[in-house]
């Protein structure tokens, strides 16, 4: 319970559903209901699918091609800390699509829900915290942002667009901060090796 509580609150800052929520419902505006459901139960089965898959075999990956979960650090925190001061900056979240065919898939599914910050801290979690803990709080995130898409309209009422772009520069606030704290210790790990 309490390696799922450790790995459960950097998911909810990489999935960043309040930041992903006003992007959702533009993409979706305008559609049916049905439609709209449809498109969420796509998100998230997407979003799952390549989650889970990353989780597995990216350290396999990373085996591969002679990586340390040590230069992962590095390279993940560095790539975390882009991302989130880049939302934090300018407010840009990816790129809009229009095809209501593939628009749960792609992009809202990936790279919305599972992008680079998820798979980046996926692998770093598991590493330290085990696959199971790990991979339970990433399907609890990704299913908690499928129950805020089915609450968008009272919750984008409720919030407010102001409000909504406060709670996504505070979320991607702390996850600069982990995205700090993954490449000191990333550092310190690579230090230690080199002194050994």
């Amino acid at each position: 319970m309490k390696n799922f509580l450790f790995c459960f609150v950097p998911f909810f800052v990489a999935v960043d559903t309040i930041g992903v929520l006003p992007i959702y419902i533009g993409l979706t505006e305008g559609l049916t209901s049905t439609r709209k459901r449809n498109i969420i139960i796509q998100s998230l089965t997407t979003a799952s699918a390549v989650a889970i898959a990353f989780l597995f075999g990216g350290p396999f990956v990373l085996n591969l091609v002679k990586v340390s979960i040590s230069d992962f650090m590095v390279a993940g925190g560095l790539l975390l800390l882009v991302i989130s001061l880049t939302d934090i900056i300018t407010g840009e979240k990816r790129q809009r699509l229009v095809d209501t065919e593939t628009v749960g898939a792609v992009p809202i599914g990936v790279p919305l829900l599972t992008g680079p910050a998820v798979l980046t801290t996926s692998v770093l979690l598991s590493n330290e915290y085990g696959v199971v803990p790990t991979a339970l709080a990433l399907l609890a995130n990704i299913g908690i942002a499928g129950l805020f898409f089915m609450l968008a309209l009272p919750i984008e009422r409720f919030l407010g667009q102001p409000g909504s772009k406060t709670l996504s520069k505070v979320a991607s606030l702390f996850l600069a901060s982990i995205a700090v704290m993954l490449i000191r210790k990333g550092i310190i790990e690579i230090l230690q090796l080199m002194k050994q």
